[in-house]
């Protein structure tokens, strides 16, 4: 895997989650979405970006990995980028 193929790899999974964890998306579809999961898994696994990351990056790390070591080394990368961006971004945020 490339370097440019790992980053957007990375940024695809951060993107994802964040939408799915921290925002309404377009039409309040993901608002809505939500509100139907309630408490149920579902709905937990969507208030948790840390949770929610190992999932949006499992199909993404399965499909570039040649072999299972490495495939569940991928998720585990993507997922440990894409909270690693996150964190900034929350930092970030916190300033004026």
């Amino acid at each position: 895997m490339t370097a440019y193929l790992f980053l957007i790899s990375v940024l695809s999974v951060w993107r994802v989650t964040h939408l799915i964890q921290a925002e309404d998306g377009p039409f309040d579809v993901i608002y809505k979405l939500r509100k139907l999961a309630g408490k149920s898994f579902f709905g937990s696994l969507m208030d948790c970006f840390f949770c929610l990351s190992i999932w949006v990056a499992l199909p993404i790390g399965i499909y570039f990995g040649n072999n299972w070591i490495e495939r569940i080394l991928l998720v585990l990368s993507f997922s440990a980028a894409a909270i690693f961006l996150e964190q900034i971004m929350l930092k970030k945020s916190n300033y004026p």
